[in-house]
Formats: structure tokens, C-alpha cells, sequence
């Protein structure tokens, strides 16, 4: 079956996430830019808290799909180091590739974010999406990253992901809920009928509404004060 959209997508897997509506201490967090469209659905039909989970995946030189590490706000910093030693990577590399992601990580946080704080999330329920899972490596780079913040309970939720994939997943965190999980994955793109590419100025947009229906102040208005 194919997902209209993104929107589509995201209404369907809050149907299978209904134990946590209306829940305290829930934070859903979208991973953009694709997973922001399907996680800000999620966010408004289970009536909780909407943010994103800024990540950067430190690709391995000559094999950036292979993820080496990941980097986030506040100077967090997460390696693999059965990778890095397995491909024998110098530290100079490793420094050279993370000041480059940062800043794309720094760009990212000033325009989704702008001066709105960073939520607290220790202790915390957080549903991290995505609008489907290929290789997994970004979306495991998250997952180690809200690792480090301690939450209570970590759920991914994803409309699309192989067998295999959803399998590995329930081994990291403490819940998974994925709504195809077809043998023969291919590319995500081929299970939306409409799979475009999801702009920084929507991703803002939806950050934004969110907010604003919640009684926050927008991102714009926060960096204008």
C-alpha cells in the first residue's frame, strides 16, 4: 500500500500510538526533514508537544552512508568506534568531518529553532519519527544521541521499514511501531505517491503551528526579541 503523503502517513501511525495521548512528559520528535511533516501529525491528533531531533551523522570518509558517529546541539558527540578503528580513521579526519556537519547542525538549529530552548528530556517519553527507514543509519545516530539524555522510555514510530530493520530497532530502544514492513523495501520514495522533498520553511511552518496552537511563541518572534 502506498501513503497518499507524508500527511497521510503520520495520521495513520498515530492511530497505533493512542496510549500516549494526552500523556505528560511525551515529546514527539521529528527528524527532519522528511520525518517533520509525518511526526507533527503524530504531534497534534495525540494533543502533545512537537520538536525536532537536530542530528548529524558523521559519515566515513569514502563511505558516507556508513556512519562513523553523530553529532548534536550542545557539543554532544557520539562515536563508533568498531568503525573508526575498523577503517583505522585518524582523529584529524574525525575533527575535519565533525566541524564540517556542524555546520549544516549549526544552520539547522538557528532556523527550525531560532532562541527557543531545547526541551528537557530526561525522564522523559520520547516518540522519534521518521517518514520511513533505509539504511537506519541517521535514525540510529538519533537514537544514541536521546540516549544520552536519559529518557524513560524511547519509542520509534515510522510508517515504513524492512523486516530486518524493525528487528534491529527493538534491540535499541524500548519500543518500535512501523506500520509496512515489506520484504523488498527499495527505496522509500516508492511507497509515497507523493514523496516531495520536504523544505526548511515547512519544516519551520509545522514547528511553528504546533507551537502556536500549544501557546508558545514562535521561533521568528523568539530570535526577533
Amino acid at each position: 500500500m502506498q501513503f497518499c503523503n507524508r500527511t497521510e502517513a503520520g495520521r495513520l501511525l498515530a492511530q497505533q500510538l493512542t496510549a500516549y495521548a494526552n500523556c505528560e512528559n511525551t515529546i514527539v520528535l521529528g527528524l527532519p526533514r522528511g520525518g517533520v511533516p509525518v511526526a507533527f501529525e503524530v504531534a497534534k491528533l495525540l494533543n502533545l508537544p512537537l520538536d525536532v531531533c537536530l542530528v548529524r551523522k558523521l559519515g566515513a570518509p569514502g563511505r558516507k552512508e556508513l556512519a562513523m558517529g553523530a553529532i548534536a546541539a550542545d557539543g554532544i558527540r557520539i562515536l563508533n568506534h568498531g568503525v573508526v578503528d575498523w577503517l583505522d580513521i585518524s582523529d584529524q579526519i574525525i575533527e575535519q568531518i565533525t566541524a564540517q556537519e556542524k555546520v549544516e547542525l549549526d544552520r539547522r538549529e538557528r532556523c527550525y529553532r531560532g532562541y527557543r530552548p531545547f526541551p528537557k528530556l530526561q525522564n522523559c517519553t520520547l516518540i522519534l519519527v521518521d517518514d520511513g527507514v533505509a539504511t537506519g543509519s541517521t535514525l540510529r545516530a538519533a537514537i544514541a544521541i536521546l540516549k544520552h539524555h536519559q529518557p524513560a522510555k524511547l519509542v520509534v514510530a515510522v510508517p515504513i521499514a524492512s523486516p530486518s530493520t524493525v528487528k534491529e530497532l527493538k534491540a535499541e530502544v524500548d519500543q518500535v511501531v512501523c506500520l509496512q514492513t515489506p520484504e523488498q523495501l527499495q527505496s522509500i520514495s516508492l511507497w509515497y505517491k507523493d514523496f516531495t522533498q520536504t523544505s526548511d520553511e515547512t519544516v519551520c511552518a509545522l514547528l511553528n503551528a504546533i507551537h502556536f496552537e500549544r501557546g508558545a511563541v514562535p521561533a521568528d518572534e523568539v530570535e526577533n526579541k
